[in-house]
């Protein structure tokens, strides 16, 4: 088998562009924290000036506990107070997981075990101090790369972290929006990384909160967070997929088949099913839900089968106003977008990439399961499928 770069050993921190050296799921949703209603403010102000080490010490520090997608960590979605300090703690995680139920395992690799890796909140100006940690029971270097951030490519340069290491990066939350989060050791690790489960998303609140183009709060009652991951599992002569005894051990034959940009699996949050059955995210008639996609390395169109997006920001943005009354949003590959649905029918929605070969094929499919009273007006059966009448 062809070496495999990085295992086991640390390798040379580079540029990936220039080759030169860098410097420097449950079934409940999880009840968000509630704020009282507040009359409509203008767009969130520029970020402000910079702070001093001393000015940021004397910040309040505020640690914030991870949860497993397709959850939220508690957060408040208008902000009291001033600037924070958010501690956050990933930690690396190469597993084994089974993809289907045809037993398609891959070795993943992750932050804190889960594809993708947990939901980070902040709101604009906050600071993100993230202590990223690599246990001596891998056999890969890591790192991170935020979107997010500014600088020493989003942070990946000063956060290499071989096996037995840790490493503390700070960096502003200066733009609000949604972002993707990655590792990116360099070379042909980057997508290697990437289509191995590694990545996740940060959500920068603006300070006052969610607002539609004319100001209006704009507030949701749940919110939930779907990763879309693109999987690349070689296969035998037989045409069966090849299982592996350790991580690392698929690297070339991972990357023939990643040359042909053609997935073997594009499924939400780790594998195909996860948000499916048991993993179904809830809702109910009335309730305004945020969901927040990502999707590290393809683009994707996220599809409420039966809804629509009331609020979306496709790119990410906060700082742009919402588009309304979408049927299907586009996110382009390596970024996060979000939308607000308010449901006003009970029922099963099936969330979809409408790409539908990569949705029923391919495993890019969930389900919400909402609760509530049927409304004729909106739909109704008129007439039974029958005998047609001559």
């Amino acid at each position: 088998m062809e070496k495999t770069p990085g295992i086991r050993s640390t390798v040379s921190r580079r540029n990936f562009l220039s080759g030169t050296a860098t410097v420097g799921g449950g079934l409940l949703a999880m009840e968000m924290a509630s704020n009282p209603a507040h009359a409509a403010a203008p767009k969130s102000p520029k970020a402000s000036a910079p702070l001093s080490e001393k000015q940021i010490a004397a910040l309040p520090r505020v640690k914030q506990e991870m949860v497993a997608p397709p959850f939220l960590p508690k957060h408040e979605q208008v902000a009291t107070g001033g600037p924070k300090v958010v501690e956050v703690r990933l930690d690396i995680e190469e597993k084994k997981m089974v993809l289907d139920d045809e037993g398609a395992e891959i070795w993943a690799l992750t932050f804190n075990g889960s594809v993708p890796g947990p939901m980070i909140v902040v709101h604009q100006d906050d600071y993100v101090e993230l202590t990223l940690v690599n246990p001596e029971t891998s056999a890969m270097e890591h790192n991170i790369d935020f979107h997010a951030s500014t600088g020493a490519l989003g942070g990946g340069g000063l956060t290499h972290v071989s096996p037995g290491e840790e490493a503390v990066l700070r960096f502003r939350a200066t733009k609000p929006g949604v972002f993707v989060y990655h590792c990116a050791p360099g070379g042909a690790m980057i997508p290697y990384h990437v289509c191995h489960g590694m990545n996740g998303a940060i959500m920068v609140l603006p300070r006052d909160g969610l607002k539609a183009a004319d100001g209006t709060p704009i507030r949701y009652d749940r919110a939930y967070y779907i990763g879309e991951q693109d999987y690349y599992l070689a296969k035998d002569e037989h045409d069966e997929y090849i299982k592996y005894e350790t991580a690392g051990e698929d690297y070339a034959d991972s990357l023939k088949v990643m040359a042909t940009l053609t997935p073997s699996h594009v499924v939400f949050n780790g594998a195909v099913g996860a948000l499916l059955g048991e993993g179904t995210l809830k809702a109910s008639v009335g309730e305004s839900v945020l969901m927040v996609h990502s999707q590290a390395n393809r683009d994707t169109r996220p599809h409420l089968i039966g809804g629509h997006g009331d609020y979306v920001w496709s790119t990410g943005s906060f700082t742009d106003p919402p588009q309304t009354g979408l049927e299907t949003w586009f996110i382009a590959g390596g970024a996060a977008g979000c939308a607000i649905y308010t449901f006003r029918q009970p029922g099963i929605y099936a969330y979809v990439n409408h790409n539908l070969i990569e949705a029923v094929l391919k495993g890019a499919s969930a389900h919400f399961e909402v609760d509530g009273e049927w409304n004729d007006d909106l739909m109704k059966q008129v007439r039974k499928p029958s005998q047609i009448k001559k």
